[in-house]
């Protein structure tokens, strides 16, 4: 890896997260100030350490040559969601609180799934985190079936 924690491999690949945001700065607050991660490149990406992962984050934008019919844009309806951040802690109660006292607003407080307990977050832009703790799938308790399989 780089040395000023830039996401870029020696050898190997590193998995980052790109987000299309409306406002890098504000967006940038929210995944520093609440979430506590470390800004590594302030913008043209904007890169933020989270754990052990990265989120970039730019503006959006129109096609360009290397992805050709393709736009860019934040979130446009919250209720239809075909991906979200998936963040895993060792004490959801704890995350729970530290980051609702620094501004973040959970659709629900945690909620005990069997498996695991869950709550959801959104970033300024409307982009669902999940926030899960390992409980039962420790174990051997895992998830229900999805809705709408048998």
């Amino acid at each position: 890896m780089h040395a000023e924690g830039f996401p870029a491999p020696d050898s190997g690949l590193l998995l980052t997260h790109f987000l299309t945001v409306a406002d890098v700065a504000r967006s940038r607050a929210f995944y520093t100030d609440v979430l506590g991660g470390e800004v590594v490149l302030e913008e043209n990406p904007c890169t933020v350490r989270l754990a052990n992962g990265w989120i970039i984050m730019n503006p959006g934008g129109g096609p360009t040559p290397d992805k050709p019919d393709v736009t860019l844009r934040p979130p446009t309806d919250p209720s239809t969601v075909s991906s979200f951040l998936n963040l895993r802690v060792a004490d959801i109660e704890a995350t729970h609180r530290e980051w609702s006292a620094k501004g973040a607003e959970f659709l629900t407080p945690p909620i005990d799934r069997g498996a695991e307990l869950r709550c959801y977050l959104r970033d300024p832009d409307g982009y669902l985190i999940e926030v899960g703790q390992a409980t039962g799938m420790l174990r051997g308790i895992y998830a229900d079936p999805p809705a709408g399989t048998s």
